[in-house]
């Protein structure tokens, strides 16, 4: 079966940090990247595109990005392929120890992986997320039509008002839901391939929003 194809293939999480979602902008100080080290800790992974080992977690120096790494996360059908391999899923549930008096949102999200497709086969990448205890976002598909050889990239944005933060002063993990389909379509899996491949995340509190860290207002 051929294989991906990718330098450095990632999922992009775009964090800011602002008030709970009851406070209005007035109530909270911007400010810049907390000067502390901030630590993402991978709590749990489940799931088929990440079996144990071939998932890590990893913050950047200047707190300004988190990166997971994934290096098994292939779906696929062909003659090589099990029944169950045409999909591909990652639970992941990430903990952030954040200095006392901030929050965080997911503004962005970029994936990026390796798709190969016959004509007439197709393939979907699917993710949503949510914190502890909270509802889950609305899960975002995004799909891909044979013939396809490439890199591909899918991003999601959510508008401001829509962001949902974690609450202030509470500890609650964050869980990442993602998953990778392929569907042989009018190709022949007997005798064809087809197949997605996300490797990586990557994320970064980026300018795209021109969203700063902001402190949670005090409490009366």
């Amino acid at each position: 079966m051929k294989r991906a194809m990718t330098g450095g293939a990632a999922v992009a999480l775009l964090l800011a940090l602002a008030a709970p979602a009851h406070s209005s902008t007035a109530d909270v100080n911007v400010l810049p990247s907390p000067p502390d080290k901030i630590v993402i800790e991978l709590v749990t992974v489940n799931g088929s595109g990440c079996p144990e080992g071939t998932t890590t977690v990893d913050m950047a120096p200047d707190n300004t990005a988190f990166t997971v790494t994934y290096s098994d996360y292939l779906a696929h059908v062909g003659p090589d392929s099990a029944p169950t391999d045409f999909r591909k899923n990652c639970q992941l549930s990430l903990r952030a120890h954040v200095p006392g008096g901030f929050t965080y949102a997911i503004v962005q999200a970029d994936y990026r992986g390796y798709a190969f497709l016959q004509p007439g086969a197709n393939a979907v990448e699917r993710a949503g997320y949510y914190f502890q205890g909270m509802p889950q976002t609305s899960l975002r598909s995004h799909q891909f039509n044979g013939p396809y050889d490439d890199n591909w990239q899918a991003t999601d944005r959510t508008e401001y008002s829509d962001l949902v933060w974690a609450p202030c002063g509470e500890k609650r993990n964050f869980n990442i839901n993602t998953e990778l389909r392929v569907n042989a379509g009018t190709s022949n899996p007997r005798t064809q391939t087809s197949f997605m491949a996300m490797d990586s995340t990557d994320a970064s509190v980026s300018t795209i929003y021109h969203v700063a860290w902001k402190e949670c207002p005090e409490s009366p």
